[in-house]
């Protein structure tokens, strides 16, 4: 058996028999886009164009690496395996609804040749060897193994060389130019279905040795010398490296649930999807030979069988591509660090506290490598002193995964902390953070006018004054007349004077709501008061059609003929469906008596003309008023505000 010498980290973690390998999300640098491909057979990646193949739904989804769509070739019907040629120039696909496999230029994704593999074959899996390619075909108990001999024109396709086994279903293939006289197939679809490695030299598969070893392979990949082939399975738990020369079990990757997928990195290094019940952790990263992962990560949120081929390396092995979800939210997920352990920060701070006061920050960093004690974490303090953050320096990673740090806060408010790990070459990078609300004193804060009365149109002076504060001497002033149709104003915005003061002026028209706003500084939390002023409507009224004027007593009266209308104009200031109220009293034995009172609509001009009618006889001493209720009057815009009494008298 050929030894391996395993990676720093792995030695490592062999050291460390009690250590819990802990699942997260994608690290930093991973990313996950949505991606509009349906049902996936085979992922295959070109690293020479940065595209990935993805094969599905009668169509192969040419796709760039950021995960947009940038290419279908369509007309594929039940189109599965795809194989790309060593020199990357060529893809090959399975269309196994058409019985044929076809040809790809990756340059110009256009299609060269295509090799019809006779009717009703569908072969469905293929293999490529120097100038061959070996395809699986058929279904159930008629599957077969096929190979068509490029260097003839036409190319010849040969059927039923299968040798002495009888494959129960389609044969899954494998091949690779490092191992150029052996072909691998899988029996997957039955429990008995073995492994099936041939000798190709002669150009006529020989069964060079054969065993069963679980069947229901769902996935496999050969290892980069092409000596040994991986596959995944339900039956253990673990996908399963086998030595092709005699098919003994070389070394087993342990997942936590049933393998689903996998792929081999050109360096060796094994990625596995498994089924993921409980939702903790799918895709698992093994550096060749480990016995436990570098990395579990979450990826799928869905324990469903991930169906196809669906994990594949980048060409030089940076990166690892995962697709996840169903066909209505596929996402490509793309690992970054896929052999770096994932760590985890959380970051726990007091909910709040007191400004200048002690508080203790503490957390954990947890990850399936042991960090040793003493690992630097870097902390940083963001709040109104700092908004860019300062530095706290680097506090130590404790025995056991743990930390705390303490420190006083100099500015009240929000103030976050964020701890941040920087990752080595065996652990990703994170960061997290908490905040803590820190109390701040309550700076006084006044407004003059609040609750006064004014007549239409006076300007008023609002005085804002400001008690002591730390570093913030800007207050603003706004004004928020009644009324839909007029907006909040910021009227002035500046420091106050010497003895605290900023004024502004305002012109009531409206009932008016001035605020003052002091935003706050590192020591003084922000504050708001309000006064809400009121001013009168402008309104006046006159009576026309009598024939002359007169007093009675001290009081000016208009006379009226007995059989003549008295009429009143009012004019008051317009609001959209204000009424005036008009009141109309008779003087009789030496009082007033009330004979009407109502209210009547305003024109858009602000007048409002009533006609008071006559009493058809003499003697009769009358008084009529306009006024401005709120909210009767059909709006709460101004306040109250009486009109002067119109006196009248009907002499013969």
């Amino acid at each position: 058996m050929r030894i391996r010498t395993l990676p720093a980290a792995v030695a490592t973690a062999a050291l460390f028999s009690s250590v819990v390998l802990t699942t997260a999300g994608p690290a930093a640098a991973d990313t996950s886009v949505p991606i509009s491909v349906g049902d996936v057979s085979d992922t295959v990646v070109d690293g020479a164009h940065q595209h990935l193949y993805i094969s599905g739904d009668s169509t192969i989804s040419v796709v760039g690496y950021n995960g947009k769509v940038l290419s279908k070739l369509t007309g594929l019907p039940q189109v599965s395996d795809l194989q790309l040629s060593p020199d990357g120039s060529t893809l090959y696909a399975a269309v196994t609804g058409a019985d044929k496999i076809v040809a790809f230029d990756t340059a110009t994704l256009t299609q060269t040749a295509e090799y019809p593999t006779g009717t009703g074959t569908a072969p469905r899996w293929i293999a490529l060897t120097e100038g061959r390619i070996w395809f699986g075909y058929g279904d159930q108990w008629d599957s077969g193994l096929g190979g068509i001999d490029l260097s003839t024109d036409p190319a010849a396709v040969t059927l039923d060389l299968a040798g002495a086994h009888d494959f129960a279903t389609t044969p899954r293939l494998f091949a690779d130019p490092a191992n150029p006289t052996t072909l691998v197939a899988l029996d997957p679809g039955i429990s008995s279905g073995p492994i099936i490695v041939y000798d190709i030299s002669t150009g006529t598969p020989v069964i060079r040795v054969a065993a069963d070893e679980g069947g229901f392979y769902r996935d496999g990949a050969l290892t980069p010398d092409a000596q040994s082939i991986v596959v995944a399975g339900p039956g253990n738990r673990a996908v399963t490296e086998y030595r092709l020369s005699d098919l003994q079990m070389v070394h087993q990757y342990p997942v936590k649930d049933e393998p689903e997928t996998v792929s081999v990195a050109p360096d060796g290094t094994v990625a596995a999807t498994a089924l993921d019940t409980e939702n903790t952790g799918d895709t698992y990263v093994f550096p060749g030979g480990a016995d436990a992962p570098a990395s579990i990560r979450n990826l799928s949120g869905s324990w469903m069988p991930w169906g196809g081929h669906s994990t594949a390396w980048s060409a030089d092995g940076s990166k690892l591509f995962v697709l996840t979800g169903s066909t209505d939210f596929r996402q490509l997920q793309t690992v970054t660090d896929p052999r770096k352990y994932v760590t985890a920060l959380t970051v726990d701070a007091p909910a709040t506290g007191t400004r200048g006061k002690t508080l203790t920050v503490k957390g954990t960093l947890t990850t399936g490598l042991k960090l040793p004690a003493g690992t630097p974490l870097n902390v940083v303090r963001t709040d109104l002193l700092s908004p860019a953050g300062k530095s706290l320096g680097v506090k130590a990673l404790g025995a056991n995964g743990t930390f705390s740090f303490t420190d006083a806060p100099p500015a009240g408010s929000k103030v976050r902390y964020t701890v941040t790990y920087a990752g080595d070459a065996a652990h990703t990078a994170s960061s997290a953070s908490d905040t803590v609300t820190v109390s701040r004193a309550t700076p006084a804060l006044t407004l003059t006018n609040n609750k006064k009365t004014y007549t239409y149109g006076k300007n008023v002076v609002f005085t804002a004054h400001l008690g002591t504060t730390y570093s913030n001497r800007t207050v603003e002033i706004w004004a928020d007349p009644y009324g839909a149709d007029k907006p909040n104003k910021l009227l002035k915005t500046g420091r106050t004077d010497t003895h605290g003061n900023l004024s502004a002026t305002v012109t009531m028209s409206r009932d008016t709501a001035v605020t003052v706003v002091f935003k706050g500084d590192a020591r003084y939390a922000g504050r708001t008061v309000k006064s809400t002023a009121y001013a009168h409507v402008k309104t006046a009224s006159s009576l026309s059609k009598y024939y002359r004027t007169g007093t009675i007593g001290s009081t000016h009266y208009r006379y009226y003929h007995k059989n003549t209308d008295a009429v009143l104009t009012t004019t008051m200031t317009y609001y959209k469906g204000r009424k005036e109220r008009l009141d109309l009293q008779v003087y009789s034995g030496g009082r007033w008596y009330t004979t009407y009172s109502g209210y009547f609509s305003l024109g858009t001009n602000g007048k409002s003309v009533v006609n008071l009618g006559h009493p058809g006889s003499s003697g009769v001493r009358a008084r009529v008023r306009t006024s401005y209720i709120d909210p009767s009057s059909g709006d709460n815009v101004n306040t109250t505000t009486y009109g002067s009494w119109n006196y009248f008298y009907f002499s013969s």
